[in-house]
């Protein structure tokens, strides 16, 4: 709990797929499902694909931020705020506060402040990517999972996401799959290595 946990390995290892039952992207209609596995969501150790578990609560719970930014076709705010309305209650300025501690959270306040209402999709490689990871934020998550997040970044984007990862430890569980060695060793409070689709 709220440590940085990387998982590295060859392409075609299963570090994706690992990370995509966490919170049941992979789920039994889509993929053959056996073994068993359990994680501490929402104070509480559940079994992801148990009949009892609502994946709905699960990937709330959950979150995610993939390697290539996925943005709503909107403005930089409407991002943020849509999802919060979705899931969270609260006033106009409640909302916008959470927003905002999301957005300083993830690194990218400082850069979107005074064009809050701009098309998202006018904001750089780097400033979508954090955008996404402020999105994943706003909904507070117990664990957030992290697909390849900088692999398509500049030197400078990747490291303002990594200052933003490291903020996050001891508040937030993260697991991060990562192909670059140095980022695994700058980040890493555990280190789980995938051979074929095995612990190695």
């Amino acid at each position: 709990a709220g440590q940085i946990a990387v998982l590295t390995g060859p392409s075609g290892s299963g570090k994706t797929t690992l990370l995509r039952t966490l919170n049941r992207l992979l789920d039994r209609d889509q993929a053959e499902v056996s073994g068993t596995l359990h994680l501490r969501v929402g104070g509480r150790m559940l079994a992801p694909y148990d009949r009892s578990t609502d994946p709905v609560w699960l990937r709330r719970r959950v979150g995610m931020v993939f390697q290539t930014p996925h943005l709503l076709p909107s403005s930089i705010a409407d991002n943020l705020l849509l999802p919060l309305r979705l899931v969270r209650a609260g006033s106009r300025a409640v909302l916008a506060g959470r927003m905002e501690e999301a957005l300083r959270a993830a690194h990218v306040w400082d850069e979107v402040a005074g064009r809050l209402h701009a098309p998202a999709a006018s904001l750089s490689g780097g400033q979508q990517q954090r955008l996404c990871l402020a999105r994943a934020l706003a909904l507070e998550p117990d664990i957030l999972l992290l697909d390849e997040p900088t692999a398509s970044l500049d030197p400078a984007s990747t490291v303002a996401v990594e200052q933003s990862l490291k903020a996050l430890r001891g508040q937030t569980t993260l697991l991060l799959v990562s192909h670059d060695e140095a980022q695994a060793a700058r980040l890493a409070d555990l280190r789980v290595h995938l051979q074929g689709g095995r612990l190695a």
